[in-house]
């Protein structure tokens, strides 16, 4: 079948038998890295097709449809993600939102290998955002502590920085290196939130939509650790 329903949800993570919560993450984390896998895929078939500069080029010049459009996808495919009725459209939205995280992120990997820094400063901003997220999910992991409450000051957080980063493209504010740092720590706060989730929030048949948030903070990390190394030059 192409469609599987779920007649009995999962459990609480929290409330689930050892095994059963050790399954689901287990599950989630796969998927996790998965998504990344997929991300690097695509964007090395896009810079080895010749197609980078074109697409990267275009995006830049209507800058502000672009993140209209990356936001108004990533609810779709968060929506889809999360539908309790179908296994297929939860890997549809994952895999909906992997493309567009693709996309998003081909100008600044355009830009940083333009500007000279090449592979090296892109394998160094995903060393440090691997060390970065590593930390945190280790942390979660040993505390056990449960950080839901976290969610509406990230939201807050989020919509605000979203609505900075808009102003900014429209007015030509420049956005240096203050904001990536503050953004990295957001992006890590996020991951502190989500971990916690896949801990004690979700539930053991939600493993593709936890994957999607933690690729989705990941992401947001990786972005702007990248700004800042591309910042030095």
């Amino acid at each position: 079948m192409s469609q599987m329903t779920y007649a009995h949800p999962g459990l609480m993570a929290a409330e689930a038998g050892t095994s059963e919560r050790m399954a689901f993450i287990r599950r989630t984390y796969l998927h996790l890295f998965g998504a990344i896998f997929i991300f690097t895929a695509i964007e090395a078939m896009i810079f080895a097709s010749g197609a980078a500069a074109s697409i990267a080029q275009a995006m830049m010049g209507s800058w502000i449809l672009v993140l209209v459009a990356f936001i108004g996808v990533s609810f779709l495919a968060n929506w889809w993600a999360t539908r309790e009725t179908s296994l297929a459209l939860q890997y549809a939205g994952l895999g909906l939102f992997i493309g567009v995280e693709a996309l998003i992120f081909l100008p600044l990997l355009y830009l940083a290998v333009a500007q000279g820094g090449g592979i090296d400063v892109i394998v160094s901003a995903g060393s440090v955002t691997a060390i970065l997220c590593g930390f945190v999910t280790i942390f979660v992991f040993v505390t056990k502590k449960d950080f839901s409450f976290m969610g509406w000051a990230i939201r807050l957080c989020m919509i605000g920085a979203l609505i900075l980063v808009v102003l900014a493209t429209l007015f030509g504010w420049p956005l240096g290196a203050w904001f990536s740092g503050l953004m990295v720590v957001l992006g890590l706060g996020y991951l502190l939130y989500e971990t916690s989730n896949v801990l004690h929030r979700y539930r053991t048949d939600q493993h593709v939509a936890a994957s999607l948030a933690l690729f989705a903070s990941v992401m947001l990390v990786f972005y702007y650790v990248l700004r800042l190394f591309m910042s030095r030059d």
